[in-house]
């Protein structure tokens, strides 16, 4: 529904990487579409309630957007690695684990339901 779009213009959300040592904005990522838009306008940063989680291995995962996608990026660019597009807004922060098997795994919970996804 764009009737409820903001006055400003877009991005209305962006994920962003400070450099800890410095305080120093590291790279900035706009986070969310709005599907409503033409497709070439839709990169506008939507909002969402949950925040990122980083990984040791240089990922960092947010499904912080009404957009219902879970995404990934590189920690070091901010370039977006992957995503998929879930039934509902991801509504808290994503979470990492070691399977038994021996490999990492983020889950994320969407609407009381918990999806898990394995990385290479």
């Amino acid at each position: 529904m764009l009737a409820t779009l903001p006055c400003t213009r877009p991005p209305w959300s962006r994920l962003v990487a400070l450099d800890a040592n410095t305080g120093d904005i590291r790279w900035t990522s706009t986070l969310g579409l709005t599907r409503g838009l033409p497709a070439d306008r839709q990169l506008t940063g939507g909002s969402g309630s949950a925040g990122p989680t980083a990984t040791a291995g240089g990922l960092v995962f947010v499904g912080a957007t009404n957009d219902a996608r879970l995404r990934a990026f590189d920690s070091t660019t901010g370039r977006e690695l992957w995503f998929t597009q879930l039934a509902d807004a991801v509504n808290a922060n994503p979470m990492t684990y070691m399977g038994r098997n021996g490999k990492q795994y983020v889950a994320a919970v969407a609407n009381g339901t918990l999806h898990a996804f394995s990385l290479p």
